[in-house]
């Protein structure tokens, strides 16, 4: 990477889970592959779609539910945003995107759906006073913001709504006011998160008495989780998980933090504890956010035994203290398993147990659950490890920017094909 040469791998696609608030129903994608459970129903989710255009054509990158649960957006490479009804998993509207989507996020009240783009521009689409009766035709994204070619990693609307925060590759964590009418833009900056050395992988809010927006948390692949004041911009704490988790020494090894990158993070019990992933671990580590002291500290590692197991996703609904999470990838290379995906569940949140991996068989929806967002295609620790590391590698291709030598820069410089000519 310091020669700034790109890796010729082939490209790979993580697998992602998201929980329904009220854990009704959970859904994961691997690939151009979207698999919903009903846990209400203890059946498959049958996703129907009316718009003449078939289900996502290539990888999957962002799925998300909204705060109400009622909606539900899928998006990725196909330059597809999805927009679907829970209700009855049909999707009510289909947008293009200009470029690859890289994150999704539905407003609190579920007037607004915004995605990201690779280009670092965030997107709005307007579904206000919209029934959830009929199909919405014709709707078109018109654009919000703009990180200015910079890769946008994570989007998420704080707790009361009134601002918009988007994190990217450029160790920049950008906090937006919501407007009335955002179709006309959104030029209010609230502040700037700036404290990372490596890029923002995802962010969360965390609930606190005393910040009605709520406090930020965000992950890195500095090998961090930082915790923020988004009003000000004020850096609160820094938890270096991977070095408590006992995975990087105290030696600001710019490669070895690389290799340990915060992958995803999830807020359990209103935020109390956070559940981090992280690339190199084979499980979750725990950490205590004290809103009172507005500090981080490491609680628990939760390591999952019988298999390399190593989280790409994490989902909690919020009515419950259930942990959900996926590994898998798809597009693996020279694997007799290209796609796969595995589900886990973590119970036992409170002051009273120990969070503990759930048995198979006393996972919600049991092993039909399983069998549908699973598949049924056996896969061993060798698949499992290769996964990780496959994972790893697009992550460093795609976000970690690459640094040339002078004699380079000025070498590609000459030969660059966007130059404009003067006539």
């Amino acid at each position: 990477m310091e020669d700034g040469e790109t890796n010729k791998d082939v490209e790979v696609a993580p697998a992602l889970i998201a929980v329904q608030p009220n854990q009704r129903s959970v859904a994961v994608a691997v690939g151009a592959d979207l698999r919903v459970f009903n846990l209400h129903a203890g059946s498959a989710a049958s996703l129907v779609d009316e718009s003449g255009s078939s289900f996502h054509k290539d990888f999957i990158r962002a799925i998300r539910f909204g705060a109400k649960g009622k909606l539900f957006v899928s998006s990725g490479d196909d330059k597809i945003v999805k927009i679907w009804s829970v209700e009855y998993w049909r999707c009510i509207c289909t947008v293009s995107s200009e470029k690859r989507v890289t994150a999704v996020a539905i407003s609190n009240d579920g007037s607004y759906v915004c995605f990201a783009d690779k280009f670092g521009v965030v997107w709005v689409v307007d579904l206000t006073g919209y029934d959830g009766n009929q199909p919405l035709v014709n709707k078109k994204a018109t654009p919000l913001l703009s990180h200015y070619c910079s890769i946008i990693t994570s989007l998420e609307f704080s707790l009361d709504g009134q601002f918009i925060v988007s994190a990217d590759r450029d160790f920049k964590i950008r906090v937006t006011v919501f407007p009335s009418n955002p179709i006309n833009g959104a030029h209010e900056i609230q502040s700037f998160c700036l404290g990372h050395t490596e890029f923002v992988s995802c962010v969360a809010f965390v609930q606190a008495q005393d910040y009605p927006h709520g406090l930020l948390i965000s992950g890195s692949g500095d090998s961090t989780v930082r915790l923020w004041d988004i009003v000000s911009g004020a850096l609160l704490d820094t938890c270096e998980v991977a070095t408590k988790a006992g995975l990087l020494e105290s030696n600001n090894d710019k490669s070895e933090e690389r290799d340990h990158a915060v992958t995803d993070l999830c807020t359990i019990l209103d935020g109390l504890l956070i559940a981090v992933a992280i690339q190199s671990f084979q499980g979750i580590v725990l950490l205590k956010c004290n809103p009172a002291t507005r500090t981080l500290s490491v609680s628990k590692l939760v390591s999952i035994e019988g298999g390399a197991f190593v989280p790409t996703s994490l989902g909690n609904g919020a009515s419950t203290g259930i942990l959900w999470m996926v590994t898998g990838v798809s597009n693996l290379p020279g694997s007799s398993c290209p796609s796969f995906a595995r589900v886990r569940a973590i119970s036992g949140f409170d002051v009273e147990q120990e969070p503990t991996v759930v048995e198979h068989d006393k996972i919600p929806g049991g092993e039909q659950l399983l069998e549908n967002l699973q598949g049924s295609a056996s896969v061993d620790d060798a698949v499992f490890l290769a996964a990780a590391e496959a994972v790893k590698t697009a992550m460093c291709n795609l976000l970690i920017k690459k640094q040339y030598p002078a004699e380079n820069r000025e070498s590609k410089k000459r030969t660059r094909n966007d130059k404009k000519f003067k006539l």
